[in-house]
């Protein structure tokens, strides 16, 4: 936490001029919100000034949850020092603890005092004062130890998710005018107020909590039917900040009201630099619209994307493919993130912050100069935009109802009764990306880098037994499919004659036990599920192909099918957890697996129903979904659909695991049977979508549960 001076505000908590955990001296409230109060203090034994943040939220909490949002807040403390211990750009947290009130207690945190001024008020004095607006170069030179911070967060799978100009903090060296920058709050307050809004709908000040600030929110952080808040969501709000750098100090976002924000947030006008007029070339203007996304699914995955190709096309030939990393951290892998620029100097911050005038080193000439209206055709439509975005937030509810995204109408088709509810009621997928090898980044067109390193590949646990024991591997970065490979892609390759075609009925042994007749049976009916030459499935993931086909398209685009290894790493991550977005299994909203559509579809075909279902709800989709249907499922790197939908081929012949360590492991050399990854969408129970379970097959085997992506290995550096 950081701020300028103290003396602003009254003493709310009356503790000013009271010793806290016998060494800190309380000297005065410097700021407040409400979430929290802050108040700078001297620690009596080193002779420092620090702050300490209050979260008063806290003291309103239920009596009979409050250890427990104790132990949250302990862990998400916990979490800020460890991120905080990585990266000079993170504000520094000192120490934890509880002040004692006779309403009983106030957990606190101490965090480093810093002099110097938030972004947000450095752009609002600037514009007083009718100073330039920076280039796109100086905004970026400027805000790198954020975007750096971020990213590091942002590979943990953790997000700030308020991030906003009044959480940068800068800072000047005497030294050598060099600007430092802080990342503030970062999200402890937030997780501690929608904990206890959760928990009792708490209200402050007669509106409900909100763990955003609107001005910067994405749209699923005022409606969840856009998905999860993640690394994406931060993407969105710097994108934003950009912008408004840009801007001279002026908001990409604006609105009266929280409803009028979220309508903007959302709106099919989307609010880059050429909305505003600001000419900044096709491929730029390219990367904030991605940024910008609406699905949070379609923006970059992590600020390191979204860093790295802003950083590509605004400082050219400045090694944007290079490696980086800290002697703490395993080193971000290519792709990842750019390499260190220059320090932001004097030049790029306004005069209150330095005391004087140093000569400072830019950025190349050619991008220095600012960004500013040009008469682009982006340009001329501003105004007739924003006369279109005013009538919508002047019509209401009604009016917010019909812009938002459109659902996905699939074609009719020649499908079941039962299958054909869910068909037409698909959530919208996503485009599918061209196939043929195009390049994007250090990736073909259509993958994501996955970055490579040390993790823990299988699972101790009893029921996974397949999967045991877990044992080290080391992996090289690599590509991967963003979805699994679609009906209309497969389709592309087979009419080139590249591919063969699908099957029209699936061909799997029989289970023990079970009669032909009664194999039969289920064959005909599963026959449904097939995808290829189903017109109101062309967006669906390709099925009913075996092994051999699946390597054929893969090695068509010049790919190949992933190893498990790097399967299992592309959708539990280093850090291993469960599932790709963490140890609970979630619900319907998360993955296409076995729920009550599934338990009526076998009902009505009287066929054998599973003991247990997945969820006790309806996903939507009795067969297979459209790739990307479930955006709150997309892993840190940005891939959907790994648990869930269809199990996916792997390259790897199938045999049990050692416990020795491997490099780069492919199985053995030969086998009859192939390892599968992922689950499906008839997965009954959470140990059959794990992201560490197994299943094998004959490679023979052609099933409409069985898919498969593709993966490649990344584009060297340039």
């Amino acid at each position: 936490m950081a701020t300028s001076s103290t003396g602003k505000f009254s003493d709310p908590l009356g503790i000013v001029g009271t010793v806290v955990a016998e060494k800190y001296l309380i000297l005065g409230l410097a700021g407040q919100g409400g979430f929290s109060q802050v108040y700078q203090a001297r620690h009596l034994i080193w002779q420092q000034l620090v702050a300490i943040k209050f979260f008063v939220i806290l003291e309103e909490a239920d009596p009979n949850v409050r250890e427990r949002l104790l132990d949250d807040f302990i862990r998400e403390g916990k979490l800020m020092s460890e991120l905080s211990s990585r990266s000079a750009a993170i504000v520094q947290a000192r120490d934890i603890g509880k002040l004692q009130r006779d309403s009983g207690w106030i957990p606190y945190m101490v965090l480093e005092w810093l002099e110097g001024d938030a972004l947000e008020r450095i752009l609002s004095a600037e514009r007083r004062q009718d100073k330039p607006p920076r280039s796109l170069a100086d905004a970026l030179l400027m805000l790198e130890p954020v975007a750096a911070a971020l990213d590091l967060a942002h590979r943990r799978n953790v997000a700030h998710r308020d991030l906003k100009p009044a959480n940068i903090m800068l800072m000047t060296s005497e030294g050598d005018g060099a600007v430092g920058c802080k990342l503030l709050d970062f999200g402890i307050a937030k997780v501690m107020g929608e904990q206890v809004e959760h928990q009792q709908q708490l209200q402050l000040t007669g509106q409900q909590i909100t763990a955003f600030t609107p001005n910067y929110g994405a749209p699923e952080q005022f409606s969840r039917q856009y998905g999860a808040t993640g690394p994406w969501t931060d993407v969105f709000a710097m994108a934003l900040i950009l912008i408004e750098v840009l801007r001279g100090g002026l908001r990409a976002l604006d609105g009266a009201s929280f409803f009028e924000l979220g309508v903007a947030s959302s709106h099919p006008v989307r609010p880059t630099p050429g909305y505003f007029g600001l000419d900044v070339g096709g491929d730029l203007e390219a990367v904030f619209t991605k940024a910008l996304a609406i699905a949070p699914s379609e923006r970059y995955a992590t600020m390191g994307e979204f860093w790295l190709e802003l950083h590509r096309l605004v400082f050219p030939g400045t090694g944007a493919w290079q490696t980086r990393g800290t002697t703490v951290d395993p080193p971000m892998i290519q792709g990842s993130m750019p390499a260190p620029l220059p320090a932001v100097t004097a030049r790029s911050i306004p005069a209150h912050l330095h005391p004087q005038s140093l000569a400072p080193e830019g950025p190349p000439a050619a991008t220095s100069a600012p960004l500013t209206s040009t008469g682009s055709a982006a340009g001329r439509t501003t105004s007739a935009l924003r006369i279109a975005l005013g009538g919508v937030l002047l019509g209401g509810l009604g009016v917010y109802l019909a812009l938002r995204p459109t659902v996905h109408r699939e074609p009719p088709a020649a499908v079941s009764s039962a299958s054909a509810t869910h068909e037409t009621s698909a959530r919208a997928p996503l485009a599918s990306a061209a196939a043929g090898g195009a390049q994007e980044g250090p990736c073909p067109r259509g993958m994501k880098v996955v970055n490579g390193g040390s993790f823990t590949m299988g699972s101790n646990d009893p029921a996974l037994a397949l999967s045991r024991p877990a044992h080290q591997v080391t992996l090289d970065t690599f590509c991967l499919d963003v979805h699994e490979v679609t009906a209309r892609e497969y389709r592309a390759c087979v009419d080139k004659g590249a591919c063969k075609p699908a099957d029209a009925t699936p061909s799997y042994g029989k289970a023990d036990g079970q009669r032909d007749d009664e194999h039969a049976k289920v064959l005909q009916a599963m026959a449904e599920h097939c995808n290829q030459g189903n017109a109101a499935r062309e967006e669906h993931p390709i099925n009913c192909v075996d092994w051999a086909r699946a390597n054929a398209y893969c090695a068509s685009q010049g790919h190949r099918l992933p190893t498990e290894a790097e399967w299992e790493l592309a959708a539990r991550g280093a850090d291993g957890r469960k599932f790709p977005w963490g140890d609970d299994p979630g619900n319907h909203t998360y993955m296409n697996a076995a729920g009550l559509e599934w338990r009526a579809w076998l009902t009505e075909r009287s066929l054998p129903r599973p003991a247990t279902l997945m969820f006790a709800a309806d996903d939507g989709y009795v067969g297979t979904a459209p790739v990307g249907s479930f955006p709150r499922a997309q892993t840190r790197s940005g891939h959907l659909d790994l648990i869930g939908n269809v199990w996916e081929w792997t390259q790897d012949w199938y045999a049990l695991y050692g416990v020795d360590e491997q490099v780069n492991p492919k199985g053995p050399g030969a086998g009859d049977r192939k390892a599968l990854r992922g689950g499906g969408f008839d997965g009954a129970t959470p140990t059959l979508v794990n992201a560490a379970a197994r299943q094998h097959q004959l490679a023979t085997t052609s099933a409409p549960t069985i898919g498969f992506r593709c993966a490649a290995p990344v584009r060297p550096a340039r």
